[in-house]
């Protein structure tokens, strides 16, 4: 099978390394690539959304999925859908909304495979109502180190650590997954702005259960008494006696809007503090103080940026850090302290949200847990964030909460172990599945998954 040998990075083009991209077309090809992974391992990539090094091998094998990506069964009137781990979200939606079915869970973006969803264990703006994406996984057929496909139910070690285990217990082939079901490809959608962080939190503890999907933009660079002032946007799937007239004639279509790209070079500081102030300033005040009901396409509430390919460019060479924890309820303070520090700081985030996560998944190494999460970007560049984000992730830890591995580029793994407890278990198992670490990422030696 041919092999390329390329630079690769993860979204957020910090920290690239060289790897050899297999890209096998077959199972018996995906299977051999594993096999002639080599010394240095392997480790499966799908659409490259990941933000930080889990989908990086340096000196080692990569394999691209993305060419395994058929859709074999839609149960229609069940329900669920069997397909290929290298399907996207995008494709699964363009064949499944004509049938009046909608992916369980997706993230900001719909350039995301199925395998890399579960891999990541991903969540997405309802997760204090379907909690992340591997609670709605039936089950899955596993390639793992020695050769063997093995099909993988729920309520097994094997899918516990494989949900969320950022493709470490081996190479995901298939996966059948539970839909949820809607009559348009609308949003009845309600905005409202928040003065302050406590005013954010108190309106989402209050209304979030009123709501499929909730989340907040939450501006990073307010001082003083607008310190964590937010735009709130909340909604459900709007049924069919909601929409127009017009609209009723074709009322699950899914026609997303696409942009010219982002050139593929931007001077660098482009995104600084006098730039961002101005666009959150702009941004909080066009927000409508109150509205409810505002129909909105699929792709623009769920994934405005992907009307622009390759919008990560706008950060320039240097790239950009995602930068997502969470804590818990009880954890309120630690939160507010977060926020202060990074507005304290000036740091130029334009793209921040707050969300409510619900329960827990059982995968090992899920990320959300019970309580607030908060995502925000800067540029790679900004002086002394290396240490700065030490600090946060020191206040997480000390909380009692964890950061997101999918986003992750720079966590010290001496603080693993505090944020993630079943860690232990999670190693264990790869010990036992995987003994002469065939599957191996940068993710992983940096951090000793």
């Amino acid at each position: 099978m041919p092999a390329d040998s390329v630079s690769v990075t993860g979204w957020g083009r910090t920290a690239p390394t060289t790897a050899r991209l297999v890209r096998p077309r077959t199972y018996g090809e995906a299977a051999a690539a594993v096999r002639e992974c080599g010394a240095r391992g392997g480790i499966a990539r799908g659409l490259g959304r990941a933000y930080g090094d889990a989908a990086q091998n340096a000196g080692g094998a990569v394999l691209d999925m993305t060419g395994l990506d058929r859709i074999h069964a839609i149960d229609a009137g069940g329900g669920t859908v069997l397909c290929d781990a290298g399907v996207s979200l995008h494709r699964l939606m363009e064949v499944l909304l004509p049938l009046g079915w909608f992916v369980p869970v997706t993230p900001g973006t719909r350039y995301v495979t199925v395998g890399g969803a579960i891999g990541a264990d991903i969540h997405g703006k309802n997760h204090h109502v379907s909690g992340s994406f591997s609670r709605h996984v039936l089950s899955f057929e596993l390639l793992t180190a020695d050769g063997e496909i093995r099909t993988v139910g729920r309520g097994t070690p094997l899918f516990d650590a494989t949900a969320g285990g950022m493709g470490l217990t081996g190479v995901i082939l298939t996966a059948t997954v539970r839909l949820h079901p809607v009559e348009s490809g609308l949003m009845s959608v309600d905005t409202e702005r928040a003065a302050d962080l406590d005013d954010l939190m108190a309106r989402l503890t209050a209304g979030d259960h009123r709501y499929r999907y909730s989340v907040a933009w939450i501006d990073l660079l307010a001082r003083g008494a607008a310190t964590g002032r937010s735009v709130l946007t909340r909604g459900d799937h709007a049924p069919l006696d909601a929409l127009p007239p017009r609209a009723r004639r074709h009322p699950l279509a899914f026609r997303p809007p696409r942009l010219p790209a982002a050139p593929s070079f931007v001077p660098e500081g482009l995104l600084g503090r006098t730039t961002v102030g101005l666009f959150n300033e702009l941004w909080y005040r066009k927000a409508p103080r109150a509205r409810t009901g505002e129909l909105q396409p699929i792709p623009a509430f769920f994934h405005p940026l992907d009307g622009v390919p390759h919008w990560n460019r706008v950060y320039g060479r240097g790239g950009f850090v995602q930068y997502q924890f969470v804590v818990g309820h009880g954890q309120e303070e630690a939160l507010r302290r977060i926020v202060r520090r990074v507005a304290g700081r000036r740091c130029p985030s334009f793209l921040a949200v707050l969300k409510r996560f619900g329960e827990g998944d059982p995968g090992w190494l899920s990320f959300p847990v019970p309580g607030w999460t908060l995502a925000l970007d800067v540029p790679a560049g900004l002086p002394g964030l290396g240490a700065f984000l030490d600090e946060l992730d020191g206040e997480v830890a000390d909380a009692g909460g964890r950061v997101y591995l999918a986003k992750d580029a720079r966590l010290r793994p001496e603080l693993l172990a505090a944020m993630y407890p079943r860690l232990g278990v999670f190693r264990a198992l790869r010990r036992e599945l995987d003994p002469r670490g065939v599957f191996t990422s940068d993710l992983s030696r940096r951090l000793g998954l």
